[in-house]
């Protein structure tokens, strides 16, 4: 539900901020995990200091402030303290707990990098005068920081604040060469899961993909050699005509042959996994209507097969 007007007033700070250029800008991170070893190894090469981090683990802060000119490793406080922005990239779980315990003052931002945490979870930092937003790169970034860094470049950041710091957290997206995203509080939560769609149930996708090719015997190597050339097709189809003029497979051609086939196939070598081929096809019959590519009788069709007993 979107916050009412009252809430978000009351996280105003009282004082107004005027952000220092971002080569003049003090950045610190709380939390030193892949995202802040991506975005702060980004912003320093984007010319954007980053000065202090933080985290739960010495070792992991004393890693990420080594490997950035001028910056030093510290505890929260000391964060808060020495810098005009700071990013938390710590888990979702501790974000509130984090900004209920630091000292924020007025002349300075805080930005948690969560997708689905509300930016109230930062109120404390609002009552003690901060301005407060939220920055969330859709991407998902691996252990390898110069792959993570490589990653970061073309992909879309949500940003949710008020002015200025709006202002501030587009202009370092647009640094990064990110494509910067003003998102509505009330559409956060759905922002994020659909992230999950195409990443997270991707893996899922494919790991029903990959229990069929080891019904036969095969390995997930084999499957995978097979499979991502098509999924990297499929990609391809995506950019080029969008989700539904460029969706392939039986559903789309209207061939309620073969979609009766694989629900058999599927069904005998494990049920829950013919249903969930049938809710997709289900979407997919949509998905195909609204690009014009399957007409009334063959979706008529297709309907008929997946209404069908699973064992016919």
């Amino acid at each position: 539900m979107e916050e009412s007007k009252e809430s978000r007033t009351s996280m105003r700070p009282a004082a107004t901020w005027t952000p220092p250029e971002p080569g003049a800008l003090r950045v610190g991170f709380i939390g030193a995990g892949r995202l802040a070893r991506a975005l702060s190894l980004a912003l320093r090469a984007a010319g954007v200091p980053v000065v202090r981090v933080a985290s739960r683990s010495d070792a992991s802060a004393r890693a990420l402030a080594g490997s950035l000119p001028d910056c030093r490793a510290g505890d929260p406080d000391a964060v808060a303290r020495d810098c005009d922005l700071v990013f938390l990239t710590s888990p979702d779980a501790l974000i509130a707990g984090i900004a209920r315990a630091v000292p924020w003052r007025a002349g300075q931002a805080v930005a948690h990098c969560s997708g689905a945490t509300p930016v109230a979870a930062l109120r404390p930092a609002a009552e003690a005068g901060a301005l407060i937003g939220g920055f969330h790169p859709m991407q998902a970034f691996g252990a390898d920081p110069g792959a993570a860094l490589a990653s970061l470049p073309g992909c879309t950041v949500a940003i949710e604040a008020e002015p200025p710091l709006d202002a501030l957290l587009h202009e370092l997206a647009q640094r990064l060469g990110c494509v910067g995203l003003s998102l509505p509080p009330d559409a956060r939560v759905r922002y994020h899961a659909s992230g999950g769609y195409a990443s997270q149930h991707v893996h899922a996708l494919l790991g029903e993909a990959v229990r069929l090719w080891q019904s036969w015997g095969a390995t997930e190597r084999q499957a995978l050699d097979a499979l991502l050339p098509l999924l990297r097709g499929t990609l391809e189809s995506l950019e080029r005509s969008g989700v539904a003029a460029g969706m392939p497979g039986p559903v789309s051609r209207g061939d309620a042959g073969t979609v009766r086939l694989h629900r058999r196939a599927l069904q005998e070598v494990d049920p829950d996994m013919r249903d969930l081929y049938d809710r997709l096809c289900r979407r997919g019959v949509v998905l195909a209507r609204q690009a014009g590519r399957l007409d009334a009788a063959g979706a008529e069709g297709v309907e008929r097969v997946l209404d069908e007993p699973a064992d016919r």
